[in-house]
């Protein structure tokens, strides 16, 4: 009985010292805590998508999915070598509009000389490091490797989205801090200055001073939780406009309207980035799925497509190099102009 309350102990207090790494975020502040529950996106506890929205679609319980996820043995999930990759000298970057896809939902925009950083997970270290897995090939680039940025655009909260390590050895090369309403809190705690992060909610949109740049916060079909609580800060898309022109990060979610109401709304959409991995029937509407894909890339009408959110991680039970095929046959059936590069590539656009 003694050997087992002690374990039980020493477990319960392992736990709690875990949890205190900065990585799970703190307390939501009253300020903020205040700002979400003004927000016509938020009802009942917690942030709502636009329509009706199940995490889990497939015909197990919830834990079951996990627990097939957990042990499933598909083959081809991971490449058994490296992933196509190049690697280049950042800091010396042409003064051109282009993009560096660093895998998954990581990359570098350039657009009318303004560099923006979209969800950055370059750094695998505990607790992430016992979640997320990088393929070989595709950790080629680190926070050393990236050269100063004006604004840093995160998504969503989700670990392989939002990364301390990452995020502590960025940070001072980063302007501004652009994200959704709640998200700010983990940034304002991992030692950015308040005043260089700016949070705002669907539809609501910020600009420099100098009206150089304009970013709108627009929705996705998601869902967020960092540990426990579900559905506590908000996870978004946004558009940039700069220059004359206009690049849409699609981060995280299923298919629904929203891509069609986007483009009704800004037209003329230069290169769109559309998440195309980690799909399966167990979560088909919280990700876009290979039978959505076609019609978001339709709806969406960019002159150019990148898909992202593969090639890094096995998240789900799909061959990890489907998405990629995936894409190309969407594209040629359906006309559409895809940028299909190696994982590292400096692409113009």
């Amino acid at each position: 009985m003694y050997i087992v309350l002690i374990i039980s102990g020493l477990l319960g207090i392992s736990v709690f010292l875990v949890l205190q790494h900065p990585s799970f975020g703190r307390r939501m502040s009253a300020e903020r805590r205040q700002r979400i529950e003004s927000s016509p996106n938020y009802h009942d506890g917690k942030f709502r998508n636009e329509h009706p929205t199940a995490q889990f679609t497939g015909k197990k319980s919830a834990m079951k999915t996990l627990w097939g996820f957990l042990t499933d043995q598909s083959r081809n999930r991971i490449p058994t070598t490296p992933v196509p990759s190049e690697k280049h000298d950042l800091r010396q970057l042409p003064a051109e509009d282009l993009y560096v896809w660093f895998g998954h939902s990581s990359y570098l925009v350039q657009v009318a000389g303004c560099r923006v950083l979209v969800d950055p997970v370059l750094r695998m270290e505990f607790p992430a490091s016992l979640m997320l897995k990088p393929f070989k090939g595709s950790d080629i680039y680190q926070p050393e490797d990236i050269p100063n940025v004006d604004y840093l655009i995160i998504t969503h909260e989700h670990w392989d989205h939002l990364d301390y390590a990452t995020l502590r050895d960025l940070r001072s090369k980063i302007g501004k801090v652009i994200c959704p309403l709640g998200v700010g809190e983990y940034i304002e705690y991992w030692g950015f200055a308040p005043d260089s992060i700016i949070e705002i909610d669907w539809y609501q949109a910020w600009s420099a001073n100098d009206d150089s740049l304009r970013i709108t916060c627009l929705p996705s079909r998601h869902f967020s939780n960092r540990l426990l609580k579900h559905d506590q800060t908000l996870w978004a898309s946004f558009m940039l406009e700069c220059g004359g022109r206009k690049v849409y990060i699609g981060g995280d979610g299923g298919y629904d309207d929203r891509f069609r109401r986007i483009h009704e709304k800004f037209a003329n959409i230069d290169i769109a980035f559309l998440e195309n991995g980690q799909y399966n029937e167990d979560w088909a509407q919280i990700h876009t799925t290979p039978q959505t894909l076609a019609q978001a890339m339709v709806d969406i009408a960019a002159d150019n497509i990148v898909t992202v959110h593969h090639n890094k991680f096995a998240l789900a039970r799909h061959p990890w190099n489907e998405p990629d095929s995936l894409a190309r046959e969407i594209a040629g059936e359906k006309n559409i102009n895809l940028l299909d590069s190696p994982l590292g590539a400096v692409v113009k656009f």
